[in-house]
């Protein structure tokens, strides 16, 4: 019994390096929360805790650590900025009229450093050209765009 008491802290780092292991083929972050609960124990064996210190130890820290670190780091790591791809990118960005908009007839605007065939999103406004315009849908290659309002002087 004396040598299991000695050599507990190897057994707890043993564990910890196998869930670390396992860790980096699972990427669920479960393991690598209970390594860490599995170091503490290590600490506490090293520091001649009796085992079942050492045990109860290590279960709080891995069950603090998996509810309270794991779901702020898991929605770090699957959150972050909206990617906009395509033409999608577009949506929201302001252009200029080239040529007069209508309902009845497509225009063309000037967005991006591109010209694109526009259609108002209004079907009973005008848009008339030098105008500076919002997209607000793009659908297929045509832009689907609204007018700025611009203050007057």
């Amino acid at each position: 019994m004396d040598w299991i008491l000695r050599h507990a802290w190897e057994a707890w780092l043993g564990l910890a390096i196998v869930l670390g292991v396992a860790e980096m083929f699972s990427l669920d972050l479960i393991l690598v929360m209970l390594a860490a609960g599995a170091i503490v124990g290590m600490v506490a064996a090293v520091l001649g805790l009796p085992i079942a210190i050492q045990v109860v130890a290590f279960a709080g820290v891995s069950v603090a650590a998996l509810a309270l670190v794991r779901p702020t780091v898991v929605k770090r790591f699957h959150g972050g900025p909206e990617l906009a791809l395509g033409h999608g990118k577009l949506v929201g960005r302001q252009g200029t009229v080239t040529a007069d908009i209508t309902s009845l007839a497509p225009g063309r605007i000037k967005l991006a450093g591109e010209f694109w065939t526009a259609e108002p999103y209004d079907e009973t406004i005008r848009i008339a050209a030098g105008e500076t315009v919002e997209v607000l849908e793009i659908r297929g290659a045509t832009a689907i765009v609204h007018p700025v309002a611009q203050l007057e002087s």
